[in-house]
C-alpha cells in the first residue's frame, strides 16, 4: 500500500489468527523500528517493546492474557509485542515527568500497528492481561509497567470487516 489513507482502511482488530503461519523477525523489527519513529513529548520515547515469537513463550503469554476469561482468540496467535512504559524526562517542564507518556505510547503503537498492517500482518491491541502472570512469564522486574500488549500474526481471514464508526458530522467541528 502506497496511500496512508488506504492503509487505515486495511488495519483493524484481529480475532483470528493463523497458528501456522509466523512472522518473521525481520517483520517485527521493522514494526518496532516504526514505533520508534513515533513522535513523543519532548523526544521522551517513554516505551520500550519486548517482542515474543516463540513457538513455547508465546502460548504462555497468551494465557496471561486470558486470565479475566477474555481475549480467548489469542490461543492461535503465534507472536506478540508487550509495550512498557518508560520514564519519561520532559525538558523544561515543571509538570510531572509522566504526564504525556501513555499519549505517547498510544502513538508509538498506532505507528507499529500500521507498520504490521502494510507488511501484511494483523494486530489486536489489548489491554487486559493478569500483570502477575504476565510478569512471571517473562521474567520482568515487579516494578516494569506493562501497558499493552499486541497481538501480532496473520490473519486467519483476508476479508475485512465492515467499519462501523461516527461520521465525520459528528467527530468534527470545523471553523473556518
Amino acid at each position: 500500500m502506497s496511500d496512508f489513507f488506504d492503509l487505515v482502511k486495511q488495519r483493524e482488530s484481529c480475532r483470528n489468527y493463523n497458528p501456522d503461519k509466523r512472522p518473521t523477525k525481520e517483520q517485527l523489527v521493522n514494526c518496532i523500528e516504526a514505533a520508534g519513529l513515533a513522535p513523543s513529548a519532548c523526544n521522551s520515547q517513554p516505551w520500550s517493546f519486548i517482542v515474543v515469537n516463540d513457538p513455547q513463550k508465546s502460548p504462555e503469554v497468551a494465557h496471561s492474557i486470558q486470565a479475566s476469561g477474555i481475549n480467548q482468540f489469542t490461543e492461535k496467535c503465534p507472536a506478540f509485542i508487550v509495550i512498557c512504559e518508560e520514564p519519561a524526562y520532559l525538558i523544561g517542564r515543571p509538570e510531572p515527568n509522566q504526564k504525556y507518556a501513555q499519549m505517547d505510547i498510544g502513538i508509538a503503537t498506532a505507528h507499529l500497528c500500521f507498520a504490521a498492517t502494510q507488511q501484511g500482518l494483523s494486530t489486536c491491541i489489548m489491554g487486559a492481561f493478569d500483570s502477575e502472570k504476565l510478569h512471571e512469564t517473562l521474567g520482568l522486574p515487579a516494578d516494569k509497567n506493562i501497558r499493552l500488549v499486541l497481538a501480532v500474526g496473520y490473519a486467519a481471514n483476508d476479508q475485512l470487516r465492515p467499519k462501523r464508526r461516527k461520521a465525520v458530522d459528528e467527530i468534527m467541528t470545523y471553523i473556518g
